[in-house]
């Protein structure tokens, strides 16, 4: 059964990624899925939820760069590459960057690298500090369909199937993030 929670009860939804849940949440432009980037039966159920297919990986959004840092092969990535990125967030820059050798495969997928953001969209930053870390990002709606701008539209999308839903105001982006590869600097998703 869907639980709503309110910005209030931030806490709350953080309890339910623990425990394994599935959540959408409110992001810089859309409403993103999220769980615990390690759990993988929590991540394979987000994946049916999207049917979407495991080789795409997904992104982890964070509140701050400590949540992540173990994510990162800081000995890949040039100083002055990981300075620009660093110096990106927090804001609405996901950047590619190699990936730690204990990542689980399922976070990336088929990619070599993995996608990171640190928000400063306010509910999103203050969900993964109530969480303790980061969480899997990715868009609120089933494979090819449009991404949800309302906590009505995820509903609609997922209803009973999804374990919670965190309805606070999206961020003012009209489009999700733009997507860069940091070490070649090519934008994947503009």
């Amino acid at each position: 059964m869907l639980q709503r929670f309110t910005a209030d009860q931030t806490d709350a939804a953080a309890a339910l990624l623990r425990d394994g849940g599935v959540l959408a949440y409110p992001t810089e432009a859309v409403f993103g899925l999220g769980c615990d980037p390690r759990n993988r039966t929590a991540f394979e159920r987000l994946f049916a939820l999207k049917q979407r297919p495991p080789t795409q990986g997904v992104l982890l959004i964070a509140a701050d760069v400590a949540q992540v840092e173990r994510y990162i092969d800081r000995s890949a990535v040039p100083a002055a590459v990981l300075a620009q990125v660093m110096d990106s967030w927090p804001g609405p820059h996901t950047w590619i960057l190699p990936r730690a050798a204990d990542v689980p495969d399922w976070i990336a997928g088929a990619h070599a690298g993995i996608a990171l953001r640190v928000t400063a969209h306010a509910p999103a930053a203050a969900l993964c500090r109530a969480y303790g870390g980061a969480l899997v990002s990715t868009s609120a709606n089933p494979h090819g369909s449009a991404p949800a701008r309302s906590a009505d539209a995820v509903a609609g999308y997922f209803g009973d199937a999804l374990d919670g839903l965190l309805d606070a105001p999206l961020g003012q982006q009209q489009r999700p993030t733009t997507i860069r590869d940091a070490l070649t600097g090519a934008t994947i998703r503009s």
